[in-house]
């Protein structure tokens, strides 16, 4: 069974209060039986949803760093994440697949999954999350070259707008090594297996 996650801010009451304004805002009745709790709940949900401006993903990889002589690709691919987009705080979702090529040091494979996690808990775009993960490890583990490739379907295109169910946004984003098409190729070849 698993445990229940225990929300803990200082910002939770205001964060209640504002979310039982809101649902009188929207023309509902806060102090319904069926409301009653919603305010708190959303305000957890929101502070779970948002819990990556707290954790530093750089920390992250740092905590399994190690030295090691390995110089080929290490990939770990379709990381599944969830995130909000900034813009009418929706969901969006996909998978994540994310390459280095290590330069004396290498990582724990769940920080990786890890620092996907700390990036996507926050209000977000695809493309600034894309190039934040790359970044970090870049700066982080100083590999030879970073690869990241983000596939996520978008709720604001599919629930409101164009309404398109189907569509799914490709993002990309590359340092060093990966300059070169033949190693970019490598990867891409390597996720789409």
């Amino acid at each position: 069974m698993l445990g229940k996650e225990e929300i803990v801010s200082p910002n939770l009451e205001e964060l209640k209060s504002h979310y039982h304004s809101i649902i009188t805002l929207l023309g509902e009745d806060a102090e319904r039986e069926g409301l009653l709790k919603t305010p708190e709940r959303v305000a957890k949900a929101m502070l779970s949803l948002t819990k990556g401006y707290h954790m530093d993903p750089h920390e992250v990889l740092r905590s399994a760093k190690f030295k090691e002589e390995y110089s080929q690709m290490v990939i770990v691919k379709d990381i599944d994440f969830f995130s909000l987009c900034e813009h009418h705080m929706l969901p969006f979702y996909g998978k994540a697949h994310v390459a280095y090529i290590p330069n004396g040091y290498i990582t724990g494979l769940s920080k990786i999954a890890r620092v996907v996690d700390i990036f996507s808990h926050r209000l977000q775009v695809q493309e600034r999350m894309t190039l934040q993960i790359k970044e970090c490890i870049q700066e982080t583990l100083n590999p030879l070259g970073v690869m990241v490739v983000v596939e996520a379907k978008h709720m604001c295109m599919q629930m409101r707008g164009v309404e398109k169910q189907n569509s799914i946004t490709t993002t990309s984003d590359f340092t060093g090594a990966f300059n070169q098409a033949k190693t970019r190729e490598e990867f891409m070849d390597l996720i789409n297996r």
